[in-house]
């Protein structure tokens, strides 16, 4: 099961939770496209705006992938059920006027309560990393983001080993859309996610627990009559928790 948070007959907004992939995954593992083709078919005599074709074919209901969340990343996503659903959210994304929020623990504390970070990223497809590089390096894709620290506390048990060490819950506005972004520029500015394996130092950022990043809100304009929508949701569990 997989929480719904709105649904009609153009689109559904759902909870991803950590550890399941945002689209069809490899092998036999549940992912975010099969549960909602799940619930679709289940439901299918009540949105679903091609019903009739739908269980004359056997086809299973269109799912469009929109926007994606890192598989270790709990949040909101919406997803298109129409074809022409999924190209008119999928150019909102282009453009920029899909807006997404996110909430992380971070290890440390920013130099700046707020501000703007903006780097260049460079995507290593083969061994499924990111990092920072000069502008001029070929390959390099800008990178920006807002930030906000809303809260600094000692780390206490979450950090055995340097429980005074500080810990911060930020909230992330996203203004492009990078592979691993939050995670690359967070930990090339000296403040890694906690609970980031991939991209943290293992003695500020703890490999045991949770990565601690949430997509806490998105809003986006319905693709049928163009009115915004907003969709939220409460970060909680592993080091928030601590909050």
């Amino acid at each position: 099961m997989i929480s719904i948070l709105y649904e009609d007959r153009d689109l559904i907004v759902a909870e991803k939770p950590a550890g399941v992939e945002s689209q069809s995954a490899r092998g036999f593992e549940e992912d975010m496209v099969s549960l909602i083709r799940k619930h679709l078919q289940n439901n299918i005599h009540k949105l679903s705006p091609k019903k009739s074709t739908s269980v004359s074919t056997g086809e299973p209901p269109y799912v469009g992938v929109i926007h994606r969340l890192d598989r270790p990343v709990r949040g909101v996503m919406v997803y298109a059920k129409t074809k022409k659903a999924a190209a008119l959210l999928s150019r909102q994304v282009q453009e920029g006027r899909m807006k997404k929020v996110y909430r992380a623990v971070v290890c440390g504390q920013p130099v700046d309560n707020c501000g703007t970070y903006v780097d260049f990223l460079w995507k290593d497809g083969k061994n499924n990393v990111s990092r920072i590089v000069d502008k001029s390096e070929a390959g390099g894709k800008e990178a920006r983001l807002n930030y906000r620290v809303v809260d600094t506390k000692a780390a206490g048990n979450l950090l055995p080993q340097q429980p005074e060490a500080p810990l911060s819950l930020v909230e992330i506005e996203l203004l492009t859309g990078r592979h691993h972004q939050i995670r690359v520029q967070m930990a090339g500015h000296g403040t890694p996610l906690y609970g980031d394996s991939k991209y943290g130092d293992s003695k500020k950022s703890p490999w045991a627990g949770p990565l601690a990043l949430c997509a806490v809100r998105l809003s986006f304009f319905h693709p049928a009559g163009g009115k915004e929508m907003c969709f939220e949701i409460k970060e909680k569990g592993g080091a928030f928790d601590l909050f």
